[in-house]
């Protein structure tokens, strides 16, 4: 199989800082509003003075050193004036072909003009397809120390992710970058490994849940190879982790998402708003689905997924399933979908479960993210999200059970779509991310599991950056720990776009205090994936698609 890299043109022009020799003549170059230093500063004092102060000057000083520390994801976020830390995630061909830094002068340009930004850190996907390539149990990490290294002298913090899927197939997919050779050469021998739909369509993106307890690679199971891959990575980097690397995201499905590819947009495939299609057709998972039916007496609910729910770009009232009383609140109905999402999260549980075995006691953070399916949510069934795997109906909350699996591991639930507002979705889709957003909150904190978010569209629109503000605050306990920005490359290094992002890490690291964006998307930001529709009223841009 060939293997097809392109290059994203994500980073500052290297050519453009020749003959610049401080920081600060750079940073002249591409920060067009920094950051101003923080007016407050950490209050410390001796044992000796604290004497001589009042009780309840000590009990204030207290809680402002608590309040303004630095470098913390803290869960508790009761006050609107808590600090949210903002990482960015870098380009998905961060990393070469070879396992090697991609442009390591222009990539340590470009951290060092977010360092004057104000954020975290960085974000960087650990593909398995790059560094298991060579076969099995053979890594190269070599790229991603040097990474490490930069970020340390730079002085921000990284989020690495385990990612155990493909690059490419999905909205904004810059590159391709395949699961390694000899685990496609497995597929080839045995294409029920990857997850398969009604009509027979294999997907490589991420290998089969059905199979994860099987030894079907080479001799070990997915879950066993995940395992090592993880365990090499913690030996790898063990000095650095808890103080550089403070995030480790356990990838858990198709673009490190805790869900079923449900809605591929590779060849056309699916097109958003599309209600998608079940992924249970693979050998493994046909044949846990008759052992499960056979369990409940009703050996007929085992022959295979609903053969009403329609197909990937048809909306639910098309579908007999997915229909206002459709099949989905039947009692196969309810069986199928308890299977299908329970299913998920075993699997969730099971790859956590080891990710917390070997990072706990790191210091560093494990997270899991799952998708914001927000199209046809005002709808009774919740087409989409069922598809994917979020058994979310008008009737049941879908969200809480992964919660609390989140929360059984010590994990931060990391969602996305933060960004988007429901006026600005079509009507047709009824969309709505705002909702979605406020139950999985809601859902977070009644888990009292830890919060963190991303927006799932590239944009740098002010408008954006204030739905994220308005999002990670809460008087209630379940605002956000961290926002990790989607992504870096050259458009964020436009001084527009710039100013609006060094604006909102300094708005989000006062709780979102002082947010002067302008509501607007003056910088013609691309909002639209497949789906455009223009209006003559001053209506806002609409967002078409996670």
């Amino acid at each position: 199989m060939t293997l097809t890299l392109q290059s994203s043109a994500s980073f500052i022009n290297f050519k453009e800082t020749k003959g610049v020799k401080t920081p600060d003549e750079f940073l002249g170059m591409v920060s067009f509003a920094q950051a101003k230093p923080s007016s407050c500063r950490l209050v410390a004092k001796s044992s000796m003075q604290e004497a001589q102060l009042s009780h309840e000057r000590i009990m204030e000083v207290r809680k402002i050193e608590k309040r303004e520390k630095l470098h913390e994801l803290t869960a508790n976020h009761s006050n609107s004036s808590t600090r949210v830390p903002v990482f960015v995630m870098l380009p998905l061909d961060t990393m070469t072909m070879g396992g090697n830094l991609n442009r390591p002068r222009a990539m340590n340009a470009s951290l060092m003009a977010l360092k004057s930004s104000g954020a975290e850190g960085v974000m960087v996907d650990a593909w398995w397809g790059l560094v298991e390539k060579d076969g099995p149990l053979k890594y190269n990490w070599e790229g991603y120390a040097e990474l490490v290294n930069m970020c340390r002298e730079h002085g921000l913090k990284l989020q690495v992710v385990m990612s155990f899927h493909q690059c490419g197939g999905n909205v904004g997919d810059s590159c391709s970058i395949p699961l390694p050779p000899w685990v496609l050469e497995e597929i080839s021998k045995n294409p029920d490994l990857v997850y398969t739909d009604r009509s027979g369509r294999r997907n490589p993106e991420y290998l089969s849940l059905g199979c994860d307890m099987l030894p079907v690679l080479k001799g070990r199971t997915p879950i066993q190879v995940y395992t090592d891959y993880m365990r090499s990575f913690r030996e790898r980097f063990n000095n650095y982790l808890g103080n550089i690397i403070v995030e480790i995201q356990v990838g858990m499905g198709p673009c490190g998402e805790l869900r079923y590819p449900a809605y591929p947009e590779s060849n056309g495939t699916w097109r958003f708003p599309g209600i998608g299609e079940f992924q249970c057709y693979d050998k493994y998972m046909r044949a846990s689905l008759a052992a499960a039916a056979k369990a409940t007496g009703k050996d007929d609910w085992g022959q295979g997924g609903p053969h009403d729910s329609g197909q990937y770009n048809q909306f639910p009232e098309d579908t007999g399933f997915f229909q206002r009383d459709g099949t989905w609140n039947s009692d196969y109905g309810q069986f199928f979908l308890e299977w299908y999402s329970g299913k998920l999260l075993e699997h969730g549980d099971r790859i956590l479960a080891a990710g917390e075995s070997i990072y706990q006691g790191t210091g560093a953070k494990l997270s899991g993210k799952i998708a914001g399916i927000h199209w046809h949510y005002n709808t009774r069934s919740h087409a989409a999200e069922l598809t994917a795997g979020y058994y979310n109906t008008r009737h049941r909350d879908g969200y809480l059970p992964i919660a609390r699996m989140l929360a059984k591991h010590g994990v931060v639930l990391n969602f996305t779509c933060m960004e988007m507002r429901d006026g600005e979705q079509p009507q047709s889709a009824n969309c709505s991310p705002e909702g979605l957003v406020r139950q999985v909150k809601t859902a977070a904190r009644t888990a009292e599991v830890e919060l963190a978010g991303e927006n799932a569209l590239e944009r740098y629109d002010g408008g954006a950056f204030s739905q994220v503000l308005a999002t990670s605050m809460s008087d209630s306990g379940n605002g956000l720990s961290a926002f990790t920005f989607l992504r870096m490359n050259k458009r964020l290094f436009e001084p527009e776009n710039w100013r609006n992002l060094v604006q909102f890490v300094k708005s989000m690291s006062e709780g979102g205090r002082n947010a002067t964006l302008p509501e607007c998307d003056s910088s013609r930001t691309d909002l639209y994936v497949r789906f455009i529709k223009e209006s003559h009223s001053k209506k806002a841009t609409e967002v078409a698609v996670v």
